[in-house]
């Protein structure tokens, strides 16, 4: 999968591209990742990514030529037609079910804006989706574009140690995860589930999903509303319920 990032900032990506599960990523040649200057697109002098709105107002708003001007060049001699997403607080909340939406894709153009935005025929014109992580607003698009990229990419096949792994985490069920634990056994007093020790796995996978069901409706109720659940399931929901103050 290949990630190319039109940022005014690109040295924010170098360390992010160069370690961890990235770097590994990319050295096996299961991602191929970018940072591009999209100022390397302008063509005056001063090299002008920004102007005054028109209407007045406060701030500088990114000019259209350099974004259209970069993302045509990025789209050349491509087999398969890339998406171009702009990271934006206005556009859909970005999700795990998002995350892997994008990650059948070939090839993701990463907008990332600053000062008071894209001019708004980037948006209409350029732009095929806009992506925000939550109602806030930060000083650019580079931060929510390099969560997008390590959500994204760890979904790729291969990129994990462990291929199930992704497959567990939290709202990949639509459920959050069942706690994890691991050696030792006794922690200053403080114990595993014996059920974790007892080698049994029909026995575990159960405690696990019960455990996930709980967590979930402890702590984000809302996902139990569109999550996959059995009979069994909602038999223990219903338990939970009933244990709860009233």
């Amino acid at each position: 999968m290949r990630f190319d990032v039109l940022t005014l900032f690109p040295e924010m990506f170098t360390g992010f591209f160069s370690s961890s599960i990235m770097k590994r990523a990319i050295a096996k040649g299961l991602i191929t990742a970018s940072a591009i200057n999209f100022r390397d697109y302008t063509t005056d002098k001063h090299r002008t990514v920004d102007d005054t709105p028109y209407g007045g107002g406060g701030g500088m708003v990114l000019k259209p030529e350099p974004l259209f001007q970069a993302v045509e060049d990025l789209k050349r001699d491509q087999t398969e037609s890339p998406r171009v997403l702009m990271m934006s607080p206005q556009g859909e909340p970005f999700t795990q079910h998002k995350a892997e939406e994008l990650s059948t894709a070939s090839q993701l153009i990463m907008l990332c804006g600053h000062y008071e935005g894209f001019d708004e025929r980037v948006r209409e014109h350029l732009v095929d989706e806009e992506i925000s992580l939550g109602d806030y607003v930060l000083t650019g698009g580079e931060l929510p574009a390099m969560v997008m990229i390590d959500s994204i990419s760890r979904l790729l096949p291969g990129v994990l140690g462990n291929e199930s792994s992704a497959d567990e985490d939290s709202f990949s069920t639509g459920l959050l995860e069942y706690p994890q634990y691991t050696r030792p056994a006794d922690f200053r007093g403080l114990k595993i589930p014996d059920v974790l020790l007892s080698g049994h796995h029909r026995q575990i996978e159960e405690w696990r999903r019960h455990e996930s069901l709980r967590r979930t409706f402890h702590r984000r109720p809302d996902l139990l509303e569109t999550a996959d659940l059995t009979k069994a399931d909602r038999a223990f929901l219903a338990k939970l319920l009933e244990e709860e103050p009233s």
